[in-house]
Order: structure tokens, then C-alpha cells, then sequence
């Protein structure tokens, strides 16, 4: 299977794409290596070979990776451990999109179309699956704390999805409420990294939490971003297919904050658009409102919470790579 081994190295290595990961590009590529030498480790047909090599050749941004060894290079050395932990913490992200992209019926992932869109719902979801086994037998030759930890993130990653979907077409959905499900669904792993790659370089207590705090606010901005995008994002720079969230009726900040702030009239209106997939005019509703820059706001606070976490670290590149990173995510939804 060598082809898929090295379909997803890039010529120039990952960290070129973003430049506070230029610093680590050496390590993102031990981690690419590691993901496909586990995908690849048993022999497989050719029909699941061609799946894994999908996934191989379509490498993301690998902010997770990043985050577990920029943490663990702003408190020490970089080890192998470091290595294996951020492959896992990619392996389970490559698996909830698979999931996502079924559950959203998406198109496009990464400016392609997506696996469940080639190769069927099925393929994709069982895919998903057999990623998160790959995590399993990789988490199980970790020490037990460091398992403990993953598990108990991927854990909350699963709660925080599953409590979105039962929240589909919750209209008194409060910010607070969704803050709490996208903690879940998306910042605690953001928070894993950062904290377990302070903790795999002996760090101490304090700049473990520092470091954890900073990547759980961080991981709320991303997603507050990354919903918001959902709305005024343009799908050939993003990449992926848009407007998922209205389709699948999912409250996310920027309605949450048009209906809070919107009379009884008002908010049938908005809900007779969701209803019938009026996306434009929902937007230009959102835009008029404030609720486009407020949820805009809202990024750009808790990206400032997730710098103001780690000020009292010693000065080092890669706590200057982790304020430029956090920057990037403030930035996304610029125009």
C-alpha cells in the first residue's frame, strides 16, 4: 500500500500552509507518517485501500497536531510520544468529519467531493469507524493517564454532537447553551491538545492549565467561527459545502442572537426562512440585525481570553506561533 503511505506527504511539509506552523513542520510531517503507517499497518483490499488513501491525500491544516506540539515546544522538548498523541488527536477529527459530512449530506470536504458523496453513506460512516478503531489500539499502548485524558475528550466530542442534534429546531436555544455544546463538540479537544502537550513535556500544573484554558477559548472561538462561516462564508476559499447548518435547522450564535433579540412577529418570520431554506434572506436579516457582527465579536473575545491564558509563559517561538495561531482564527471571518 505504499501509494497511500505517500499520497498525503507534501513536497514543502504541512506547516508550510500556515506560518506559525512553519516551526513545526518537521514534526507534522512525523505526524502524517505516523497516521499513515497505523491507517496502512494491515493489509487491505484494494476497495478499502482506495478509501484510506482518500483520506490520506486529503490532508487539513492539522491545527490539532499543531496545537499538541507547539504546547509541548513552548514547555520543553518535543518527543515521540508528542508525535503519537497529535496523530490521534487528527485520526479522531478525520473521523468526526466523515461522520459530519453524512450527517450534513455535504458535498464537498477540502474542495473535493466528499467520501459519502464517491462512496455512499455507508462506506463513509463505517470508515469513520474503523479511524476511531485505529485510535483505539493507539491510545491503548499510551500510559494510562494520557488514554484516560483522549478518551475522556473524543468522550465529550460525541456528547457535545449528539446534544446539538437533539437541539435541532430548539428556537430558545440560549448562547449559553450552545457555548456549553460547542465546549463539547469541538473546544475540550482543542483544550486535550494544548494541555496533554504541556503535560508529555513535564510541564508543571500551572502552565498545563494555562495551556488548556487557552486552547478550550480558543477552540470556542474556532467554532463560533466556523458556524459563522456557515452563513457568510464563500464555499470555493472554504472548501467545504455551506449553509448545513440552516438545512439542518441546528441554532448557532448568529440566529441564536437574531431571535433573542427579534419580537413574536419577527420570529416566525425567521423561522418560516429557515423552514423553507431561504438562505439569502435569512443573512441579509442577520447582517441588518448586528448578529453577524456580534457573533464576529464573540470570536474575536474569546480568541483575546485564549491569548490572555498563555502571557505569563516564558517569551519563546513557539508561544509567539501560538499568538499568531490564535490570531489566524480571529481572522477567518474578516472580509
Amino acid at each position: 500500500m505504499e501509494s497511500a503511505k505517500q499520497s498525503q506527504i507534501s513536497a514543502n511539509g504541512p506547516g508550510r500552509a500556515i506560518k506559525p506552523f512553519a516551526i513545526i513542520d518537521q514534526y507534522l510531517l512525523e505526524v502524517q507518517n505516523v497516521i499513515s503507517e497505523r491507517l496502512c499497518e494491515h493489509p487491505q483490499t484494494a476497495g478499502i485501500e482506495k478509501l484510506i488513501s482518500h483520506i490520506l491525500a486529503q490532508s487539513g491544516k492539522m491545527l490539532r497536531p499543531a496545537l499538541v506540539l507547539l504546547s509541548g515546544m513552548s514547555c520543553g522538548k518535543i518527543l515521540d510520544e508528542h508525535i503519537k498523541v497529535a496523530a490521534i488527536f487528527e485520526i479522531i477529527h478525520e473521523a468526526t468529519l466523515l461522520h459530519d459530512d453524512v450527517i450534513d449530506d455535504a458535498d464537498k470536504r477540502r474542495g473535493q467531493k466528499s467520501l459519502n458523496k464517491l462512496y455512499g453513506n455507508a462506506s463513509a460512516v463505517l470508515l469513520g469507524d474503523f479511524l476511531l478503531s485505529v485510535v483505539f489500539s493507539m491510545t491503548a499502548r499510551l500510559n494510562n493517564d494520557i488514554a484516560s485524558q483522549i478518551a475522556e475528550a473524543a468522550g465529550r466530542t460525541c456528547r457535545g454532537e449528539l446534544e446539538q442534534n437533539l437541539q435541532k429546531r430548539n428556537w430558545n436555544l440560549s448562547q449559553q447553551q450552545y457555548i456549553e455544546i460547542i465546549a463539547d463538540k469541538s473546544a475540550h479537544i482543542f483544550k486535550s491538545c494544548c494541555s496533554l502537550g504541556a503535560k508529555l513535556s513535564n510541564a508543571d500544573y500551572n502552565k498545563i492549565e494555562m495551556l488548556g484554558d487557552y486552547g478550550l477559548n480558543l477552540g470556542i472561538a474556532f467554532q463560533i467561527a466556523d458556524d459563522l462561516l456557515d452563513i457568510i462564508g464563500d464555499e470555493e476559499k472554504i472548501g467545504k459545502t455551506l449553509g448545513t447548518d440552516f438545512v439542518e435547522t441546528k441554532p448557532t450564535l448568529p440566529l441564536i442572537h437574531l431571535l433573542a433579540n427579534s419580537d413574536a412577529k419577527q420570529k416566525n418570520k425567521i423561522i418560516a426562512l429557515v423552514d423553507n431554506n431561504e438562505l439569502k434572506e435569512l443573512a441579509k436579516l442577520l447582517t441588518e440585525n448586528g448578529s453577524i457582527e456580534y457573533a464576529g465579536q464573540t470570536v474575536r473575545q474569546y480568541v483575546q481570553e485564549a491569548v490572555q491564558s498563555i502571557t505569563s509563559l516564558p517569551d519563546s517561538p513557539a508561544r509567539s506561533a501560538l499568538f499568531e495561531t490564535a490570531s489566524l482564527v480571529a481572522s477567518r471571518t474578516d472580509k
